[in-house]
């Protein structure tokens, strides 16, 4: 009975002491919760079953960054760039050239290109082999502060000339002679540049450049009746854009500058004079359209030299322009250009850049149709046996660089029928882009023998003029399908 009383009180005390040091570890956690320390249970945590139907497929990681279609910029010409003010600067970065060949971009969205890194520096490779396989130009990445070399070529996704479509389109003015004030507004509002001796224009398509009778909404006649500043007679016409195409028109505001001007666009930098600085400007004198053709020429970029000539159609009126054949009698006029690939795709077709070196008529259309076998987009004059094989639809394109296909994106809220690659009836893809011109204003007294030197309130200003204008609209919903995603 003693024994079993001993245990008993000795279980009793175990039973005390244990609950004792309980409520010490457990007042002793709440003090160390308090002051910020975690304690962590000892207790193994319970083990969940689940059914094979409710167990998560853990795939494979996402994928990086997707393959951009890339737009190739010319070599960098070297320092000091034409037309632009450099008297303070040494070089030229690479920011510094993008933002100088896309002028008509906000300089914020090429900054954004930069810090994220998508622009490329084409490497200098010995050897073609890469390219051969089809896997393109080996690339690295550049810094807005690194420094051009002369023929480094950068590369940068097409998102930068991607540009807001405004719902209200190009409109033609009325075909009047006398046009009202909202026209005269419309028609000063394409005006880029003015000064005492010419004004450059951002002609919209539709819209014809030299009129006859029964045309009044030509570009010289309005622009007679709306764009003379005060001068006894308007602007005169300098070259020619066709009626369909779009971009930078020149006009000569004077007898003595329309004149020099003729004669430097009847073969681009031939002119001469006694002005060596003139000279000089005339052998920078370039002009660059951008195109869309349907397919893609052989060499992504080249010289055509060939001569055009002009025949009648059997009906006996109507006048087409071919390139000249060596056993026929007609006259023939010498045709240069240079062009290169742009390198963007879309729907079958590429975007090119031209360099005319004489101005013929319908010269670009011509070398693209039957030199390169690539019409322009729009062309039915030339291109329309290639339009009627063409298949308008929506269509996957390879991203040359990968390999990996494309797939169009269709932009919200606009009507690719109005005019662009996807629509019905395109309209024509030619825009007069960028054009480099001697600063004629400066050097008109020194043409004209009125002096020998230029006038020193003349002399700061720069010997190049440079202008840049952005696309018609539907060029620019085009432009804005090839910011696609990878299928």
């Amino acid at each position: 009975m003693g024994n079993h009383a001993h245990v008993s009180l000795w279980g009793l005390n175990s039973i005390q002491s244990s609950r004792r040091r309980r409520e010490k570890g457990m007042w002793r956690q709440r003090v160390l919760v308090s002051s910020g320390v975690r304690l962590y249970s000892r207790i193994a945590p319970q083990v969940v079953r689940v059914t094979a139907k409710n167990v998560a497929k853990l795939g494979s990681p996402k994928d990086g960054p997707k393959p951009r279609q890339l737009l190739s910029l010319p070599p960098f010409p070297g320092f000091p760039l034409p037309g632009k003010n450099s008297v303070n600067a040494s070089h030229v970065t690479a920011i510094s050239w993008v933002k100088y060949y896309f002028d008509e971009i906000h300089d914020s969205v090429i900054q954004s290109h930069f810090n994220k890194s998508l622009v490329r520096l084409e490497c200098p490779s010995s050897s073609d082999s890469v390219e051969k396989e089809g896997l393109g130009k080996p690339m690295r990445k550049i810094k807005p502060s690194d420094v051009m070399e002369v023929g480094a070529r950068i590369h940068i996704p097409v998102s930068v000339a991607e540009t807001a479509i405004s719902k209200r389109f190009d409109t033609i003015p009325s075909g009047t002679l006398y046009p009202n004030a909202d026209e005269i507004e419309y028609l000063q509002r394409l005006v880029k540049y003015k000064d005492s001796a010419l004004l450059v224009l951002n002609k919209p398509p539709k819209v014809p450049v030299k009129g006859n009778m029964p045309i009044h909404n030509s570009m010289d006649a309005l622009a007679a009746a709306a764009l003379s500043y005060g001068y006894d007679e308007g602007p005169k016409l300098v070259h020619r854009l066709d009626r369909e195409s779009s971009g930078l028109l020149l006009m000569g505001r004077t007898k003595e500058s329309i004149a020099h001007l003729q004669s430097l666009f009847s073969y681009i930098n031939r002119a001469q004079s006694k002005c060596q600085a003139w000279n000089d400007a005339c052998k920078a004198t370039y002009q660059r359209y951008w195109a869309l053709v349907i397919g893609s020429p052989k060499d992504k970029e080249g010289l055509i030299s060939a001569r055009l000539s002009k025949v009648l159609l059997d009906d006996g009126k109507t006048e087409r322009v071919v390139l000249a054949q060596h056993s026929r009698l007609e006259p023939s006029q010498e045709a240069v250009t240079e062009y290169r690939v742009l390198g963007p795709t879309i729907n079958g077709c590429s975007w090119i850049e031209l360099c005319p070196l004489t101005s013929r008529k319908h010269q670009l259309r011509v070398h693209c149709a039957e030199a390169l076998g690539t019409p322009i987009v729009g062309d039915y004059k030339y291109g329309w046996f290639v339009h009627r094989r063409w298949k308008q639809m929506p269509r996957v394109d390879i991203e040359p660089s990968s390999g990996k296909p494309y797939k169009l994106r269709w932009p919200e809220g606009v009507d690719i029928q109005k005019g662009s690659v996807l629509a019905k009836v395109p309209l024509l893809h030619l825009h007069c882009r960028e054009l480099v011109l001697p600063n004629i204003a400066k050097f008109i007294d020194v043409l004209d023998g009125k002096s020998e030197n230029v006038h020193p309130a003349l002399s700061t200003r720069p010997d190049l003029l440079r202008f840049v204008a952005s696309m018609p609209s539907h060029m620019k919903i085009s432009w804005n399908l090839m910011s696609s995603f990878l299928v």
